[in-house]
């Protein structure tokens, strides 16, 4: 039987093979084609999208829960949530520093996004990203429920997060209701946006054609520029973890890399650092002789709470939009998105593959000004890179743990 991915990655194949044919060979075929597919491409992209500002609101509040939870168990809990907080802002910020560059080493074709808001209506914000006066007034929200109505993902994380802090600090069986409440409506949610992703074949198929169909070839080279600028920047990370491991746990960089190399593969073959976490505790304890105080606490505690390649994807995704659209990112958007993913990724670590690329990229991008629809696209081709960035999870779990370990000493 195939799997979620392997079938949205054949109707991906499928759908730009008919769509290149149709553009190659009758155009008035395509054009009829691109009218019937368009609107079912669009319905898909709008069911994805109306989970994503309540979901956002739940993850985050039960995020900030799931940190203080942790925090409170004691030092190393402690310490191994400072070198999580720590690895995802690096994450972010290489990903910041190095996604809109690699992508402009790629060429773009002229009127690139003209082509692509006629082929899947993706919209430009009129009023763009405004500047830091703007940017400041706007980060607390007058009112969260307009906020949450105009897709106002920053302003509503900040609100997010004040409530989050906010249950830490009433009775807690009170706390303890309202923790369950969201975490209801997150699971709630999260089935909502399964049944979505079930006719994500469906959806992928006719958005693919229609980009084929009205823009032909070029909607590969730019999925190829995303596949190898997201790998890249996973790749980049990878090698970081191994100098963070040296300089902060005096681990020397060969014996870390062959006593992790075991989880690494795991990792890169199942894509899920749950099913890596027996080979990690094995990697940890008895290959590099961790401690199983240090392991048994720091590992499940990764797992839960800690993806360091998270924060990096949600900048390069929308560090892609930005390229394919001709958009020039500031400063402050990319330390603003840089932020905001790292919010973001504490809460989501738990969640599906596919559930999670959207649910997570999409209010980094939608807060960073830049337009959503291009994320369908990119949801088909993700499982790509998808086993690099586990291979980096796994690899910032045990670093963490190394250096917890050391500290612990």
């Amino acid at each position: 039987m195939k799997t979620p991915a392997s079938r949205v990655m054949a109707a991906l194949v499928l759908g730009a093979a008919a769509g290149l044919a149709l553009e190659a060979f009758d155009p008035a075929a395509a054009a009829k084609a691109i009218s019937i597919a368009r609107p079912v491409g669009r319905l898909w992209l709008n069911a994805l999208q109306m989970t994503v500002v309540p979901l956002v609101v739940a993850l985050v509040v039960l995020g900030v829960n799931t940190a203080r939870d942790a925090a409170a168990s004691g030092r190393i809990a402690r310490n191994a949530l400072l070198a999580f907080v720590a690895f995802l802002a690096g994450g972010a910020a290489l990903s910041a520093l190095l996604a809109p560059t690699l992508f402009s080493l790629f060429p773009r074709e002229a009127g690139l996004a003209q082509s692509l808001q006629a082929a899947i209506g993706a919209r430009v914000p009129a009023g763009g990203f405004g500047g830091f006066g703007e940017w400041l007034s706007g980060v607390v929200p007058v009112n969260a429920i307009a906020a949450a109505a105009e897709g106002a993902m920053l302003p509503l994380v900040v609100f997010s997060l004040m409530l989050g802090f906010a249950l830490t600090r009433i009775a807690p069986e009170r706390g303890a209701r309202l923790t369950d409440w969201f975490q209801a409506i997150a699971d709630a949610l999260i089935v909502i946006v399964g049944w979505v992703l079930w006719v994500a074949p469906l959806g992928v198929f006719a958005l693919v054609l229609v980009v084929c169909a009205s823009i032909g070839g070029v909607v590969l080279g730019l999925l190829g520029a995303y596949i190898a600028v997201a790998c890249s920047v996973y790749l980049s990370i990878i090698a970081l973890l191994y100098v963070a491991a040296r300089v902060g746990a005096g681990e020397p960089v060969r014996r870390f890399a062959a006593g992790i190399l075991p989880a690494q593969a795991i990792a890169a073959s199942t894509q899920s650092s749950l099913a890596s976490l027996p080979a990690m505790l094995d990697c940890a304890q008895s290959r590099l002789g961790y401690g199983r105080e240090v392991t048994g606490l720091v590992l499940p505690m990764a797992v839960t709470l800690f993806r360091v390649t998270s924060p990096a994807q949600y900048v390069a995704v929308a560090s892609f939009v930005a390229w394919a659209y001709g958009l020039e990112l500031s400063a402050l958007q990319l330390a603003m998105g840089a932020a905001l993913a790292v919010v973001i990724s504490l809460g989501s670590v738990g969640l599906p593959g596919q559930v999670s690329f959207m649910a997570t990229n999409l209010p980094v991008v939608q807060a960073m000004g830049l337009p959503a629809d291009p994320l369908g696209l990119l949801l088909a081709v993700d499982t790509i890179p998808d086993a690099v960035a586990t291979t980096g999870n796994v690899t910032g779990d045990l670093t963490a743990t190394a250096i917890v370990a050391r500290r612990s000493r």
